[in-house]
């Protein structure tokens, strides 16, 4: 989805639920994709409204580094 919160630069974003408030998030931004934890009163807030926690865990994710992946993994084991 587009980004309309301004929080990601108005770029493209997705992402997956860890629980009713946390939120692992992808921004593609240009070539490069950057991973995020978030924390979100509502799933619907994301992309509408600014994370009540936003903290960046990769920049630049690449899936062929495994440091990249682990970080990931911890998320979602």
């Amino acid at each position: 989805m587009k980004d309309q919160s301004n929080a990601f630069n108005g770029n493209e974003i997705s992402f997956t639920e860890l629980n009713s408030e946390h939120f692992l998030i992808f921004e593609k931004e240009q070539d490069i994709f950057n991973l995020y934890v978030s924390k979100y009163s509502k799933k619907s807030d994301i992309g509408n409204k600014p994370a009540e926690i936003l903290e960046l865990l990769v920049s630049d994710y690449d899936k062929s580094n495994p440091e990249h992946r682990i970080a990931l993994r911890r998320y979602l084991v």
